[in-house]
C-alpha cells in the first residue's frame, strides 16, 4: 500500500480517530476528531474557535493521533499548521453531517487545521499468525527505523527464529534477517541471541 492508500484508510474507511495533545496541567488530553480530508500535502481535521482544543493546537503545533477499525490500526505524530478557512468548504461537501452541526453561517466559527509533516504505522492484526505492519510518512519527514535488527556477529544458531512468535526471521543465510513489516516487535530474539548482537532501534 502506498501512503494515499493509509490515509484514504484513516480518512474515508475509519474517519473518528484519537486526538492526543498536552493539556494545561502539563499531561496527555485527547479527544475523538473526525479527519475530514486528505491530499498529498497532508490530512484536514477541523475544530472551532473557542474549543480548549483549539488553543492547545495553536500553541503545541503537533499532535499524536490513532484509529482503528476492525483490527487495523493506523497512527501518526508530527506537526500541524493552521490554514484558517482553506477547504473548509470541501469539507462540508466531503461530510454532509457537518452542514447539520453547523448550520448556516455558524460554520464561521470553524477553522482547519493540517497535518503536514508526521511519521506514524500501519499495523493489521487481522489475520493473527501473519500480521503486517509498515510506515508511513507526511511531508519531509525521514523513516526513522523503529523495531529488531540483527548484527554482523549473527553466529545463525537460529534460537532467535525458535522463539518469535510471527516465525519472520529468516534464517536461510547468516546472518539472518527480520522481515520488519511483520515483526511484533516484542524482543524475545534480542532476550535469548548468545551473542547479544540483535539490536533495538526507536
Amino acid at each position: 500500500m502506498t501512503k494515499m492508500d493509509y490515509l484514504e484508510l484513516l480518512v474515508d474507511e475509519i474517519h473518528s480517530t484519537t486526538v492526543a495533545t498536552i493539556g494545561s496541567d502539563g499531561h496527555p488530553q485527547t479527544r475523538i476528531i473526525d479527519m475530514m480530508y486528505y491530499d498529498e500535502e497532508g490530512v484536514y481535521f477541523l475544530t472551532a474557535t473557542g474549543k480548549a482544543f483549539y488553543d492547545q493546537l495553536m500553541e503545541q503545533q503537533y499532535v499524536a493521533i490513532s484509529a482503528t477499525k476492525d483490527k487495523i490500526a493506523v497512527s501518526l505524530r508530527g506537526k500541524i499548521k493552521n490554514i484558517g478557512k482553506k477547504n473548509l468548504d470541501i469539507m462540508f461537501e466531503k461530510n454532509p453531517y457537518m452542514k447539520k452541526i453547523y448550520p448556516g453561517d455558524t460554520k464561521d466559527a470553524i477553522e482547519v487545521f493540517r497535518l503536514y509533516e508526521a511519521q506514524g504505522e500501519y499495523f493489521d492484526i487481522s489475520n493473527p499468525s501473519n500480521i503486517v505492519r509498515d510506515t508511513i510518512t507526511i511531508g519531509k519527514t525521514e523513516a526513522v527505523q523503529t523495531g529488531y535488527f540483527i548484527g554482523k556477529e549473527c553466529i545463525g544458531c537460529k534460537l532467535c527464529y525458535s522463539v518469535c512468535p510471527q516465525k519472520c526471521i529468516d534464517i536461510s543465510s547468516v546472518p539472518v534477517t527480520i522481515n520488519q513489516n511483520h515483526c511484533l516487535h516484542c524482543g524475545r530474539c534480542a532476550e535469548i541471541c548468545p551473542k547479544q548482537c540483535i539490536e533495538k532501534r526507536g
